[in-house]
């Protein structure tokens, strides 16, 4: 008996790892006879040649490492990859080495391309110390290794990812920009979502906004500094930027002041916002231009962290990165670099430990009772934070606007 059952243990065991082997080679089949039978056809129609297309893909087969991979035949139901279940506290995005490191490179960046930066600025009106910022913060001044094949990447992605038909535009792009001679003659260097280059831009971005900074003919942003501050440059400029305005100031928020006011859509004249008793941090006064200017209240850890009026250069630093965390670390390290500002005024308050799952579950409860938290993705956005403070002050709370423990147990019942 032991003997018939250690035979059906091993006969329902050793399959498994050959099953698995032959059904990523029929995928790899599939995935090859895609590129010949569905992209070269599209990729030709954009004005890509064979030579071109079959250099690109020399070589290349599927990625199985990358996250949010759907194969053909599986349900596409499997548990999303999350790579960060962990809410995180918006204090560790500006950790000390992070943004010190950023500063302080840039500023030497800021002496050894002046005449560049002085050239870029002069044509989008963006600052220097903004295109610095952003360029240390995608890539490290270009010291960052950038280390995936773009066509491994955005091959895989355009043919089993859940975003496959935004991949397959990328590729196509990505494919036009080697057709077009901007990129080194190795193979084009992304990273794992297919970002290009040291400025970080997805193939169709760089076909609309990359920059030849240089007067070689080709935008380069893989080896060329020039090419690099003059296409984050124009980037911004082309979203927006306003030459008259900064991004936004530290304030000091009273406690008359209500968090839950937080949002581009409840913004004001900085003359407004004092007349309610905001004032700098630095204790300097608000630029008499900026008095005037619209801006709005940006409270990232709610009452729990430092406070800010920003203008709407904020929003086109966003166009870059969405997230409120990375335009506010761009124009703190950009400040740091032309002017030598220190630390924030206010100081991250302690954000109890919580999963993204549980915020989520606390926005649900707030859609519930008809609050716009702008989905429940369990990412701490100003909807979600004023939101909360809504909420607080409805019930009879003091208002906080930041997610907790407490929290999250009365909202998601």
């Amino acid at each position: 008996m032991l003997l018939r059952l250690l035979y059906l243990l091993l006969f329902c065991i050793l399959p498994i790892g050959p099953v698995i082997a032959l059904d990523r080679a029929k995928v790899e089949r599939q995935f090859q006879g895609w590129l010949v039978q569905e992209i070269w056809p599209e990729a030709k129609a954009a004005g890509v040649r064979r030579g071109t297309f079959d250099a690109a893909f020399s070589g290349v087969s599927l990625n199985w490492k990358l996250p949010d991979l759907v194969p053909p035949g599986s349900s596409g139901t499997a548990p999303r990859r999350q790579r960060q279940a962990e809410f995180g506290a918006p204090g560790r995005y500006f950790n000390r080495a992070s943004v010190d490191g950023a500063a302080t490179m840039g500023r030497r960046m800021a002496k050894r391309h002046a005449a560049v930066l002085a050239r870029v600025e002069q044509k989008t009106g963006v600052p220097g110390r903004i295109i610095l910022a952003i360029w240390g913060r995608e890539s490290g001044y270009g010291q960052v290794a950038i280390p995936h094949n773009v066509f491994e990447v955005l091959g895989t992605k355009g043919f089993m990812s859940r975003r496959a038909d935004y991949f397959r535009k990328e590729l196509i792009a990505a494919l036009q920009i080697a057709e077009a001679g901007h990129a080194p003659k190795a193979t084009m260097k992304s990273s794992w979502a297919g970002a290009l280059g040291q400025p970080q831009f997805m193939p169709t971005s760089f076909l609309e906004f990359a920059v030849d900074g240089d007067g070689d003919g080709r935008a380069d942003i893989w080896r060329s500094e020039a090419d690099t501050i003059a296409s984050i440059g124009g980037y911004l400029a082309r979203h927006g930027w306003d030459k008259t305005r900064d991004w936004g100031f530290e304030v000091q928020v009273p406690a008359t002041v209500s968090c839950a006011l937080e949002g581009p859509d409840q913004g004001q004249s900085i003359r407004k916002w004092e007349a309610l008793g905001i004032t700098r941090s630095s204790g300097r006064p608000f630029p008499a231009h900026e008095r005037v200017g619209k801006a709005y209240l940006m409270m990232p850890a709610g009452t729990n962290g430092p406070a800010f009026l920003v203008t709407p250069n904020f929003s086109v630093l966003k166009e870059y990165n969405k997230s409120d965390l990375y335009a506010l670390f761009v124009g703190h390290v950009g400040d740091r670099i032309q002017f030598g500002v220190k630390d924030f005024t206010g100081r991250w308050g302690k954000v109890d430990s919580m999963l993204r799952s549980d915020v989520a579950a606390m926005q649900r409860g707030l859609e519930a009772l008809g609050h716009d938290v702008g989905g429940a993705d369990g990412l701490a956005g100003f909807r979600t934070r004023r939101s909360i403070g809504r909420w607080q002050e409805a019930s009879g709370r003091a208002a906080t606007c930041f997610p907790s423990m407490a929290m999250r147990d009365v909202l998601a019942h």
